[in-house]
């Protein structure tokens, strides 16, 4: 062997290892060479592919809400977590089909952005309290400073519903929520609190679920009618990058942290129900 060091340059999905040696000495020999890989040796990209999908009050009647695969380099990788609500600037650009699928699709290709920029819509509540904002502690002394504090926050949910005090109460302390508790042995027990809103069809329960979901830093609104446990807890599918089985989260998952408002409970199936 020449014992030169060679660098393939991978700009696909898949590639096929060098099977010849491709420096001088083994051209002038006019031989093959014989090619070890070595894994330390290779300079790897950080990577990560995102699904975004749109939002729940954008999606027109009747309809399903619309993805598109996002992919993050380097810098870009790791900012944003599932259930997350970002804008993303990038170059929209196409991804043609491998293997089988390139026969069949012919000029068709797939479709990806390639991220430039991702921000992030909501902080999540470790940031906000470590954040120095100066009108956010200026309206929490506010706060402090009136007798009624429970009052002013309820009167600035759902403004435009008249009436349900006792409701919009109950729904600043769940999103307040409580210290976790830790007991002795090391388990934490959390100090969020669970919300069931009954009564009859038109009063706002609707409305004040996707209020409280829309200024939540980390809110997910879904509907029972037509929804399944899987569909709510955790599925199993196939990743089409890596072709592995993974778990793909569904609506609790997603509102880890925050907050899951479940529309229309009672229409779900009984085994379901059990299964959240």
């Amino acid at each position: 062997s020449c014992g030169c060091e060679v660098f393939q340059e991978v700009k696909s999905k898949q590639f096929l290892p060098l099977d010849s040696c491709i420096s001088p000495q083994c051209k002038l020999r006019k031989s093959r060479g014989r090619l070890h890989r070595q894994t330390r040796g290779s300079k790897f990209l950080k990577f990560q592919e995102v699904k975004l999908q749109e939002l729940s009050d954008q999606v027109p009647m009747g309809d399903i809400p619309r993805t598109l695969t996002i992919h993050c380099y380097e810098d870009l990788t790791r900012i944003t977590n599932p259930g997350d609500i970002v804008h993303i600037s990038g170059v929209f650009l196409p991804s043609p089909y491998t293997g089988w699928r390139a026969y069949r699709a012919g000029l068709l290709a797939d479709t990806l952005i390639e991220a430039q920029c991702i921000d992030l819509q909501k902080q999540n509540y470790s940031s906000l309290a470590n954040s120095n904002n100066l009108d956010f502690e200026n309206f929490v002394s506010d706060i402090k400073s009136n007798n009624d504090s429970l009052g002013l926050l309820a009167s600035k949910v759902a403004p435009e519903i008249y009436g349900h005090d006792d409701v919009k109460r109950a729904l600043i302390l769940q999103l307040v929520g409580a210290p976790a508790h830790i007991t002795h042995d090391g388990m934490g027990i959390r100090g969020d609190v669970h919300i069931c809103l009954m009564g009859d069809p038109g009063v706002a329960k609707s409305q004040l679920l996707k209020y409280v979901s829309k200024i939540s830093p980390r809110g997910v609104y879904t509907t029972g009618r037509g929804s399944s446990g899987v569909g709510l807890t955790a599925s199993i599918v196939r990743d089409s990058l890596t072709k592995e089985l993974i778990l793909e989260g569904g609506a609790l998952v997603l509102a880890d942290n925050g907050i899951c408002c479940i529309d229309e409970f009672d229409k779900m199936d009984e085994n379901d129900r059990t299964a959240i």
